[in-house]
């Protein structure tokens, strides 16, 4: 999907902005974690582990495949999914300096 107007708006806060869709639906936080405490790539159905159908879960892996946050190999008639380890510590980087500069002054104050 295309929005208009994103270039005019500087390369971080394009990537940040690609971090955060690719981290806005539910499901694909649930993948995500559950590819962190399996702590090995896995071979199979992810969907077996989720409320969704296979499809549903295909999209998401989709999404995530996409921004580069799992790999995913095709080993005969399965798929193997794994982190990316290097996309996840940039995506930590690029988000810890997104809301870092979010970060409102003790003082701050909305009026009126």
């Amino acid at each position: 999907m295309t929005y208009a107007k994103v270039e005019l708006f500087d390369q971080d806060l394009q990537v940040a902005a690609g971090y955060f869709k690719a981290l806005s639906h539910p499901a694909r936080l649930a993948i995500l974690k559950y590819l962190t405490e399996s702590r090995v790539c896995i071979s199979g159905d992810i969907s077996n582990e989720l409320p969704l159908s296979r499809t549903t879960v295909n999209q998401h892996l989709k999404e995530l495949k996409e921004i580069g946050l799992i790999q995913g190999t095709i080993n005969g008639s399965k798929t193997n999914y794994c982190l990316n380890k290097a996309k996840i510590e940039e995506m930590k980087q690029v988000l810890n300096r997104f809301t870092d500069s979010v970060q409102l002054p003790e003082d701050f104050s909305c009026k009126s």
